[in-house]
């Protein structure tokens, strides 16, 4: 038997910045710790069956208010995981079980969104241009171009996929209407975002198809609010004029 898995609420985080909660249904998070697996193991394509992620990997479960959540990566001191799609708001229990052994319930708190997006060296976020390829500092967007930003932690969306779904459909955010993208501190026009919602074929991965205002600033700051909830500051866009 292997040891009893060891972590905390406070290690329980947004896989996006790695900040700690609270999270959001459909957030990929993580949780650091030791004892967490016997031996690291990442999603594979044979793991997923009739387009649903895994519940168990390597002899590991993550129980969400006691029910299995969908898992990307196991190893022994940390994990990747799906909050339901479906979870409910407010407090929710957290445990790992590995090989007959069950860590604690930690409690984190669950609500509309908490956005994050993802960085790339250098201090940029994740997007690409319409073809796919990344924005970066060599190949930044321009004003007028539209761009896709990847994002997690936007919360529910309608239609709202089972969990554990890799959807083939695009979907809408509930809350759309509380969204705002902003750029060096000023917020888009709601005009200027032409989609927001699920990444088809992927779990708990958002995307923002904006397109670059006329006047912008080079490499403006992005942030993303939604729900009363923003991402954090730091992150730039690559743009040149």
């Amino acid at each position: 038997m292997g040891v009893t898995p060891s972590y905390s609420a406070a290690s329980i985080v947004n896989s996006g910045n790695f900040a700690a909660g609270p999270l959001a249904p459909n957030s990929i998070a993580t949780i650091f710790g030791t004892g967490l697996s016997r031996s690291a193991q990442q999603l594979s394509p044979s793991d997923i069956v009739a387009g649903q992620l895994p519940v168990e990997l390597n002899y590991t479960q993550v129980f969400v208010d006691n029910f299995p959540a969908p898992l990307f990566y196991v190893s022994d001191t940390q994990i990747n995981f799906l909050i339901p799609s479906k979870q409910a708001l407010g407090p929710c229990k957290i445990r790992v079980a590995t090989q007959g052994n069950s860590g604690p319930e930690a409690t984190v708190t669950i609500v509309d969104a908490a956005p994050a997006l993802f960085p790339l060296p250098g201090g940029y976020a994740i997007a690409t241009h319409v073809d796919n390829s990344l924005v970066t500092a060599d190949l930044p967007a321009h004003p007028g171009e539209i761009v896709v930003v990847y994002a997690i932690g936007l919360g529910k969306t309608s239609p709202n996929p089972a969990t554990g779904e890799l959807p083939k459909y695009a979907a809408p955010l509930v809350n759309l209407g509380t969204l705002q993208v902003s750029l060096a501190g000023k917020v888009l026009d709601a005009g200027l975002v032409k989609y927001a919602g699920l990444t088809p074929q992927s779990a708990g991965l958002y995307q923002l198809n904006i397109e670059i205002p006329g006047d912008s600033d080079q490499d403006p700051e992005i942030r993303v609010s939604l729900a009363g909830q923003s991402s954090p500051t730091g992150l730039k866009l690559a743009v040149t004029r």
